[in-house]
C-alpha cells in the first residue's frame, strides 16, 4: 500500500493575513496603527500596508480616517454569522421571530451593533432583508441600540459625530429614552423620506456618504427622536401610522445585546400597538433567557 504523505506546503502570504486577523481577534475592541501592527506581527510596513489595504477594501477591516488606525470590520461579523449559523443569540432570535412573523404576516429582524456599524443578523417573514448589511452607528441612526443600555452608552452614541447634519433636541431624546425603558419597546413612524435615507446609508461609511444623502437630509422635517411615539401620543382607539416596533435583548452582563423589530407599515390603534409591543417584548425576553442573558 502506498501512503501519500500529508500536504504540508504553506503559503507565506496567506499565513501573514491569518496572523493579522488573529492579532485583532485576540484584542477585541482595540484599534491599531500601521506601525503597531507591523511591529506586533514582525512585518515590514509596506507588506503590512498591502495586507490591511486589501482587507479594508473587502470590509474585513475598517480604517478610522481621523486616528489612522484599523480595527475588525463588518465583513468579519457577517462571515462569523454564516460560519456559526445555528448558534448564538441571532439564530435563537430568528426562531422566536418566525412565530411572531407568522402571527402578523410581517417581517421581523434581529440586529446588533459592531463597532461603529449596525449589522443585520437575522430575519423572518415575507420581507427581503439583506443579512450582513450594515448601517452607520451614529446620529441620526442607531437610537434604538442604546435606548435600553447604560446611560454611558447612550451618552457615547449621542457624542458621536453625526453621519449627516441633524437638529438635536437632547431633552426630548431623554424623554424618549425614559419612556421606552419604562414600556420595554419603541414605536417608530418613519416618513417615506426617512426610509429612503436609511436605504441610501446602507453599507456606507459615515465619512463617505454620497451627495444624494446630503441632499436628502435637507428634506427631513423631523428632528432625531421625533419619529418615536411617546405614550401620551398613543390614544387607544385612534389609529396611528406605525413603521415598526422594536424591543431589546440582553447579554449575560445585563447589557443590551440585540434589537428585535416587528414591521407594521400601516395605521393601527393605540390599543393594538400596545398588544403587539407586549408580544414583541415577550419574544425578546424569551431570546434573552434562552441565550443566557438577563435583564439589568
Amino acid at each position: 500500500m502506498v501512503v501519500t504523505p500529508a500536504v504540508t506546503r504553506r503559503s507565506p502570504p496567506t499565513e501573514r493575513v491569518v496572523r493579522l486577523l488573529d492579532f485583532f481577534a485576540a484584542r477585541p475592541g482595540e484599534q491599531f496603527g500601521l506601525s503597531d501592527l507591523a511591529r506586533g506581527l514582525g512585518l515590514a510596513k509596506p507588506t503590512c500596508l498591502g495586507i490591511v489595504t486589501e482587507l479594508v477594501a473587502g470590509g474585513y477591516l475598517v480604517r478610522d480616517q481621523r486616528t489612522v488606525t484599523y480595527r475588525l470590520g463588518p465583513a468579519m461579523i457577517a462571515a462569523g454569522r454564516v460560519a456559526g449559523e445555528g448558534f448564538g443569540a441571532g439564530e435563537i432570535a430568528r426562531r422566536h421571530l418566525e412565530q411572531l412573523s407568522r402571527r402578523y404576516d410581517a417581517t421581523c429582524t434581529a440586529s446588533a451593533v459592531s463597532g461603529d456599524r449596525i449589522l443585520m443578523l437575522a430575519n423572518a417573514g415575507p420581507g427581503r432583508v439583506e443579512l450582513g448589511r450594515t448601517y452607520p452607528f451614529a446620529p441620526p441612526v442607531g437610537l434604538m441600540y442604546v435606548l435600553w443600555d447604560s446611560d454611558a452608552a447612550f451618552g457615547d452614541w449621542l457624542a458621536k459625530p453625526p453621519a449627516v447634519p441633524i437638529r438635536l433636541d437632547e431633552a426630548h431624546l431623554r424623554r424618549v429614552v425614559a419612556e421606552c425603558r419604562e414600556h420595554g419597546y419603541l414605536v417608530e413612524s418613519l416618513t417615506s423620506t426617512g426610509r429612503r435615507l436609511y436605504s441610501l446609508m446602507a453599507g456606507v461609511a459615515s465619512d463617505d456618504l454620497p451627495s444624494e444623502v446630503r441632499d436628502l437630509v435637507g428634506q427631513l422635517v423631523s428632528s432625531l427622536g421625533e419619529r418615536v411615539y411617546l405614550g401620551a401620543d398613543l390614544a387607544p382607539r385612534r389609529k396611528h401610522a406605525v413603521s415598526l416596533l422594536a424591543a431589546p435583548t440582553f447579554d449575560a452582563s445585563g447589557r443590551q445585546e440585540l434589537v428585535l423589530t416587528l414591521a407594521v407599515g400601516e395605521s393601527i390603534t393605540g390599543a393594538e400597538i400596545a398588544r403587539r409591543g407586549a408580544e414583541l417584548v415577550a419574544v425578546a425576553d424569551a431570546v434573552t433567557a434562552e441565550s443566557g442573558g438577563r435583564k439589568a
